[in-house]
């Protein structure tokens, strides 16, 4: 059964347990019996407030996500331990309004670049600090339902934001794709800095900055990024054998091991603490979510070019197409996430949704270039409800099995690992997409000495493809395109399929307790 027994709430009460005894966890966890008064948990006005503005902040960091913010969440997790919330909150969101400036007036590629890395620093900021926030001042049974709002808000502004800014690039100006975020910052920062009401307490900020893992982050930051970076232009700027590729890569690597070794052996006060990974559900929970990002991130990449390249959308009509998964993920987050406050357990829904997410990507192989418009449709329904029943699961898993001293920097490297699934989820499908476009062109006679050149550049070539006139080797074309996307999606049916296999194992803790954490809310 998928259903898993919990332990009694009676025994939780005022018990020390051991998290995975045979993963030899040291970090002890203090279980209280949630009251009546705990349970009924509701939010105050001010606090209302802050995931209202949080909220907002995080559908505009979503809208312009950017693939360094991957690289900060463990940062801002550790100077937010430190120094407290809402400075941190108030700095990301300083970071975002300056890059959002540089980026809105930017004149050549250079000053966008700038600007839009700056944005990266205040999204990535954002949002994670936007789940540390939920963790803080939310009963652990009570999150989910929240986690599955931030979930819907995430999908809205990661599938809507490309939408939104093929908009304004084609009616009026891409300027007003950045001027749109001054609004939202104004009336974001404006609540926090009036509602934000939390215990302080009164620190030495020599102290602090003394307990700063400078090294990590010196180790962590700069190996992330020229790991990612890569895998952005692998295949597209670079070939994947180029030295512009490989060489980022190898350095990225190489720095990504040494500080693993550095965390796990030298450092004092560790950016991310080893303990977190020595808890068999966390790291279950972290794959789940590296494994949202990459299968999420490849049907946001790759069903574009389905619509484009072989039904003919426009780009703007493309990006339309995509809402069956976002108005099925969307609501299917909330509606899972309210029932695991209910119910007081997430193993279901994890299990169940990664059920269905196999089933719909795996239904996502027929979509053939001659599928009907119901066909697509409904088709692309499935996986929506299946990863939205995932999202508020997963970070469930990663927060029941937390301790509270590491509970910011668990809910940090959720977001981490869900970022870091969206790079090597579209890295992973360029390449199998690619080579599967090689040999199905080599297949057709008049496309054989092209080949190379349509299956490196096939991205770019769907415009080509949609202004072409009637013709057999059009047709050959969408055949091409349509039988490499098939071998994506399998790919995505198949991790699916081994991720579920995999969380059968995780350990369905009870969420009726109290966890204490170390930035509370001040009664």
């Amino acid at each position: 059964m998928l259903w898993r027994k919990r332990e009694n709430d009676a025994e939780a009460m005022e018990l020390t347990t051991m998290h995975e005894d045979e993963e030899k966890q040291d970090a002890l966890i203090t279980i209280s019996e949630v009251s009546a008064s705990e349970d009924a948990h509701t939010l105050s006005k001010e606090e209302k407030l802050i995931l209202l503005a949080l909220a907002s902040l995080s559908l505009m960091a979503a809208l312009d996500g950017t693939s360094i913010s991957v690289a900060l969440p463990p940062v801002f997790s550790s100077f937010s331990d430190l120094f407290g919330r809402k400075p941190l909150i108030l700095v990301a969101i300083f970071w975002f309004f300056i890059g959002a400036i540089v980026a809105g007036v930017a004149n050549n590629y250079a000053h966008m670049l700038i600007g839009r890395s700056l944005q990266g620093v205040g999204g990535g900021g954002i949002i994670t600090l936007t789940s540390i926030v939920i963790a803080d001042i939310v009963p652990l049974k009570n999150r989910a339902k929240y986690f599955g709002m931030l979930s819907a808000i995430w999908s809205l502004g990661t599938v809507t934001g490309p939408v939104i800014g093929g908009c304004f690039a084609e009616k009026s100006t891409w300027r007003w794709i950045f001027y749109l975020n001054f609004p939202l910052i104004a009336v974001g920062t404006a609540l926090v800095v009036w509602s934000w009401k939390f215990k302080s307490e009164a620190i030495s900020y020599r102290d602090q900055w003394r307990k700063i893992d400078y090294l990590g982050i010196l180790l962590f930051i700069p190996s992330t990024a020229s790991f990612l970076i890569p895998l952005t232009w692998g295949g597209v700027l670079y070939n994947w054998d180029s030295w512009h590729t490989v060489v980022p890569l190898a350095v990225g690597a190489v720095g990504l091991i040494i500080f693993s070794i550095y965390e796990y052996m030298f450092a004092k006060n560790p950016m991310i603490p080893p303990a977190i990974f020595r808890n068999r559900t966390s790291l279950i929970a972290f794959a789940g979510y590296m494994v949202v990002g990459l299968v999420v991130w490849c049907i946001l990449y790759f069903l574009p070019i389905y619509y484009e390249a072989v039904k003919g959308f426009k780009p703007i009509m493309a990006g339309v197409a995509l809402f069956p998964e976002t108005f099925t993920l969307a609501p299917s987050a909330v509606v899972v996430g309210l029932l695991i406050s209910r119910l007081g357990d997430y193993y279901w829904a994890m299990c169940i949704g990664w059920i269905v997410s196999t089933i719909g990507t795996g239904l996502m192989y027929f979509l053939s270039a001659d599928a009907s418009t119901a066909t697509w449709v409904c088709v692309n329904l499935i996986p929506g409800v299946g990863v939205g029943m995932v999202l508020p699961a997963v970070p469930l898993a990663v927060q029941a099995a937390a301790t509270p001293q590491n509970l910011a920097i668990a809910v940090a490297m959720s977001t981490f690992f869900r970022g870091f699934g969206q790079s090597i989820g579209v890295a992973i499908g360029g390449v199998i997409f690619q080579n599967r476009m090689k040999s199905n062109l080599l297949g057709y006679a008049e496309l054989r000495p092209n080949a190379d050149k349509f299956s490196g550049e096939a991205a770019s070539a769907v415009q080509m493809i949609r202004e072409m006139a009637d013709s057999p080797m059009k047709d050959h074309l969408r055949e091409a395109y349509a039988d490499s996307l098939k071998v994506v999606w399998a790919f995505c049916c198949g991790i699916c399929g081994l991720i579920f296999v995999v969380s059968l194992f995780a350990k369905s803790y009870s969420l009726n307790r109290v966890m204490t954490t170390q930035k509370g809310p001040r009664n």
